[in-house]
């Protein structure tokens, strides 16, 4: 039976992890310049777990019926990310190359942090996939199954990030070519735009 629900929380997870997100695309770009992998990953999987956790324990449930709490990070997250696709629309016509290791400067860990963090909580789909979500489902189990659960559904985020992480150093060769470099930074654009819209809908006043 703990297997089981082991199973289940790692293939309820898995799905939802992947779909390509804001955090998702910063963790391809750091692992293709290999800065901060394992930091930024662990982060990522620590914070899925914590809201998946508190998902699992009913937050669901109140960010559900909170549509001032939707609204006020529906709105900071789609100010964050119009600004990190202007970043990144920018980044795009410099004409860089991916350069690896000591030939290009490391962002420093704080910054690394920073956007992750809003990145994270900042965007309320987010909340509604970990929380709500998968959270809901976590929150119907058995109380005394429910830890097998979250340990599925967090070993589904460390494979996802790990796998995207490091996974992406086999990309690395064809992103020494600059005109990959900038279809990345204008494709993370697009998806920055594409998600900023999407939170507009969440939008009720």
């Amino acid at each position: 039976m703990e297997f089981d629900i082991f199973l289940k929380g790692y293939f309820v997870g898995l799905p939802l992890i992947v779909a390509i997100g804001a955090q998702n695309a910063y963790i391809l770009k750091l692992g293709l310049l290999k800065q901060h992998v394992f930091k930024a990953t662990i982060f990522c999987i620590l914070t899925d777990i914590l809201l998946i956790t508190l998902g699992v324990l009913g937050l669901g449930f109140f960010i559900k019926g909170n549509q001032t709490f939707v609204n006020a990070m529906a709105i900071f997250g789609i100010s964050f990310l119009v600004f990190y696709a202007f970043t990144s629309f920018k980044s795009a016509f410099k004409n860089e190359s991916l350069k690896i290791d000591n030939e290009i400067k490391t962002d420093p860990i704080k910054k690394v942090f920073s956007l992750l963090f809003m990145f994270t909580f900042l965007n309320p789909h987010v909340y509604l996939d970990t929380v709500f979500l998968i959270g809901g489902i976590g929150a119907n189990i058995e109380d005394s199954l429910k830890i097998y659960f979250i340990l599925g559904t967090s070993m589904a985020s460390a494979t996802w990030f790990f796998a995207l992480g490091y996974g992406a150093r086999v990309l690395i060769p064809l992103f020494k070519n600059p005109n990959t470099w900038k279809i990345l930074d204008i494709t993370i654009g697009c998806l920055m735009l594409y998600i900023a819209y999407s939170l507009t809908h969440l939008l009720i006043f």
